[in-house]
């Protein structure tokens, strides 16, 4: 009877486990299938400033924060005198980086073979130009915030 009892206890423990372990396999793969849908080269919102965020339309945001951006860098750079500094760049390439926690990236991008000398100058140009620049709320995917990058062109203006 004992004999009896222990094999259908030992038979019952050997069947609780595999249950369990075809449940987890199972659960990993619903997983990897749910992870292998998202398409992780794009973003469900786009970065924002604060006058962006009330737009409701996802286009809408979209071009506000990019039309915002473009015209923040704009405005800054026609502050300085980059033009006179470089007379052969009418407009530079700017790296945007919009960090996961808000916090934001400028760097010169695809700059021409000819300025592979100044970069570090550009570089220092941009770093000042970050400064008091107004509040970004990042990009998300799933609602959680994650660091997004874009090429904003900026046209360099000559000053009188």
């Amino acid at each position: 009877m004992y004999r009896l009892f222990f094999l259908v206890a030992l038979s019952f423990t050997f069947t609780t486990c595999n249950f369990s372990s075809s449940k987890i396999g199972k659960e990993g793969e619903l997983l990897q299938k749910e992870l292998d849908k998202i398409d992780w080269s794009k973003v469900d919102t786009y970065p924002s400033f604060e006058g962006c965020d009330t737009l409701e339309e996802i286009a809408q945001r979209k071009a506000c924060f990019f039309d915002s951006m473009t015209k923040e860098l704009q405005l800054r750079f026609s502050q300085d005198t980059l033009y006179g500094k470089f007379k052969d760049m009418n407009e530079i390439q700017i790296l945007v980086t919009v960090n996961a926690d808000s916090k934001l990236e400028l760097v010169a991008y695809n700059l021409p073979d000819s300025l592979a000398v100044q970069a570090k100058l550009i570089d220092s140009l941009l770093v000042s130009k970050k400064r008091d620049f107004p509040a970004i709320y990042p990009a998300t995917k799933r609602g959680v915030p994650v660091t997004s990058q874009f090429i904003v062109p900026v046209v360099l203006t000559r000053n009188p």
